[in-house]
């Protein structure tokens, strides 16, 4: 499959860097250190080091909905639960940028997002030797750093066939009048629990502003108002609201909705309409 536009000479000023590293051990300077040796001129955009360990969800919602906002860029993502085994390191090539990461759905929802046109097999350009536990360091990071510099991505290795990448089950969500099933994609810092339900959905369910709602996530359940902003439900309040990314979100009005409702990614979640 050909590429979007030609790669074969095309350099990136930016590398954006998205991990499950944390902040307390050196790998991302490791990875970082990797990158200055090979691409010196290229700046990297460290988007974050938190995502919780292994969560390959989180990592790819969060990649997904930060890309569009960055400058065309290599886009170097590790979240690797699978490191060392027999899952694919993998380039995805989009009509803005590259994807450098693990072949287990981490980078697709982001190259979707950008137009993913084509895909290949990290098989060169790595260091020697590589370790089986730190991938990051010793193949993502080499390869990111001569894409940058320049390098086109099929010598990086064969390309792969789009259809056997990877992908994340969707999560699946039902909207009809009076009621809203779905479940939780992710929380935030704050403690906001982003939806896999959208706009559309809240709308199917007849929701308006300031509807009532009574939410249930999981086990546990909060009374919430429709709202735009954090500050239309009362102080330590619910609302359910459209978040940055298009995504429903319950919140409370200064506190956290992960907190009180004791829940996280993959929590189901139903919202029931009141009138």
């Amino acid at each position: 499959m050909a590429l979007v536009g030609d790669t074969s000479s095309m350099a990136y000023d930016w590398i954006s860097f998205t991990t499950d590293y944390g902040l307390a051990d050196g790998f991302p300077a490791a990875c970082e250190g990797v990158i200055a040796r090979i691409a010196p001129a290229a700046r990297v955009i460290h988007v974050t080091h938190l995502v919780p360990p292994q969560d390959i969800r989180r990592g790819a919602a969060v990649l997904a909905q930060t890309v569009p906002h960055l400058p065309s860029a290599v886009h170097l993502a590790v979240v690797d639960p699978g490191v060392g085994t027999t899952r694919r390191p993998v380039c995805v090539a989009t009509g803005a940028g590259m994807l450098v990461g693990p072949d287990n759905g981490l980078l697709i929802p982001a190259a979707i997002a950008l137009g993913i046109s084509a895909a290949f097999e990290l098989t060169e350009y790595r260091l020697n030797p590589v370790s089986a536990t730190f991938h990051g360091r010793d193949i993502f990071a080499p390869a990111a750093a001569h894409l940058a510099a320049g390098l086109s991505p099929e010598r990086l290795g064969p390309e792969i066939d789009l259809g056997t990448l990877v992908r994340l089950p969707e999560p699946e969500t039902v909207a009809t009048p009076g009621r809203l099933a779905t479940e939780v994609l992710s929380s935030d810092t704050f403690g906001n629990l982003q939806l896999a339900a959208t706009a559309l959905d809240l709308a199917a369910s007849g929701a308006k502003a300031r509807t009532r709602v009574h939410a249930q996530v999981g086990d546990r359940s909060v009374e919430a108002v429709v709202g735009q902003t954090f500050a239309d439900a009362e102080p330590s309040g619910a609302v359910l609201l459209v978040d940055s990314a298009g995504h429903l979100a319950l919140a409370i009005n200064g506190g956290s909705a992960a907190d009180e409702l004791r829940a996280g990614a993959g929590s189901p979640a139903v919202v029931l309409i009141g009138r």
